[in-house]
């Protein structure tokens, strides 16, 4: 699962953590008063406090209908009962027929912004009554503490196909970066592993690399090659200590850059046109000739041999 889903999938269970239960002791509470209007709002009114973050609570019934206010949770709006409620995200495909269930983000039309629908089924008998509905606007939910992961596995992204229809009838063609590609290798390396850049993106066939430094994460900076060999670069990156927050040892650098610099003299037609590489989260970045991006965690991608890169440049 990538970083982003996971993300998206842990917001969600903590959501659904914080409110289910309550959901379910709600509609309990709520069936003897299904065909009280009145009294339905009273539950609803005394109830959505005990639902963190909760701004609009509800109750509908198996046809889709508003059969209760709109409660907040210091005022109603009664106006709105009997309204039909179809056709919106947590009515659709979402809809339990028993038990509890979470909608997808879409734009409320009560608040205009995004929101997410909880549900749970209101049954008596082993008959579905309708539906408690709670909607929860996503600006306001808290943000999960996630256990910090820094493996990712190989992704691949294919490029683009003009590029890639034309690839063998390209040749590399030797940069200024080329000719000094050992000199340059052995600078990037000096300057991650002591001088504070913890991100960098290599352009071997432009000749330029771009760093971003601990010091000024915020900002990054475009150097041709003729900076990069200036000995007085130090001056700009002073000497710094190895960033704590570095996922990748110290002594792994030379081993990536050096498997970096061997992908861009693999073969003279699939090459390595670019690659980023970033301290904090492990994450290797290489673009080849053929347009095609592959990203991968530096550990997985030190056991790749040339051989194998091969067969997956593309």
């Amino acid at each position: 699962m990538s970083w982003f889903k996971e993300v998206i999938s842990n917001k969600k269970k903590a959501l659904a953590k914080r409110s289910e239960a309550l959901l379910t002791a709600l509609a309990k509470s709520c069936i003897y008063a299904w065909d009280n209007p009145d009294e339905l709002d009273k539950i609803l009114q005394d109830s959505i406090n005990m639902l963190p973050y909760c701004d609009l609570i509800y109750a509908v019934d198996t046809e889709g209908m508003l059969i209760s206010s709109n409660v907040e949770a210091h005022k109603k709006d009664s106006t709105l009962r009997g309204r039909v409620l179809r056709g919106r995200p947590y009515m659709e495909k979402t809809l339990p027929y028993k038990g509890f269930t979470m909608s997808p983000v879409y734009i409320s039309t009560h608040s205009g912004k995004s929101c997410i629908t909880v549900m749970q089924s209101v049954t008596a008998d082993d008959k579905v009554l309708g539906f408690i509905a709670a909607d929860f606007d996503v600006e306001k939910l808290p943000i999960e503490k996630t256990e910090k992961k820094t493996a990712t596995k190989w992704t691949q992204y294919k490029g683009d196909p003009a590029i890639r229809g034309t690839l063998f009838l390209q040749e590399r063609v030797l940069s200024a970066m080329d000719k000094q590609l050992d000199n340059v290798t052995e600078i990037i390396k000096e300057m991650m592993q002591h001088h504070g850049i913890f991100h960098c993106k290599i352009h071997y066939s432009s000749s330029r690399v771009s760093f971003w430094s601990m010091e000024n994460p915020y900002e990054y900076h475009i150097h041709m090659l003729d900076d990069i060999v200036d000995p007085e670069r130090c001056l700009a990156y002073p000497r710094q200590d190895y960033p704590d927050i570095a996922t990748v040892p110290q002594d792994k650098i030379a081993d990536v850059m050096d498997m970096l610099k061997a992908l861009r003299n693999m073969d003279e037609t699939v090459y390595l046109r670019s690659a980023s590489f970033n301290l904090v989260n492990g994450i290797v970045g290489l673009t080849f000739s053929c347009d095609g991006s592959h990203y991968m965690n530096y550990a997985e991608f030190l056991e790749w041999d040339l051989e194998k890169w091969f067969g997956n440049s593309g």
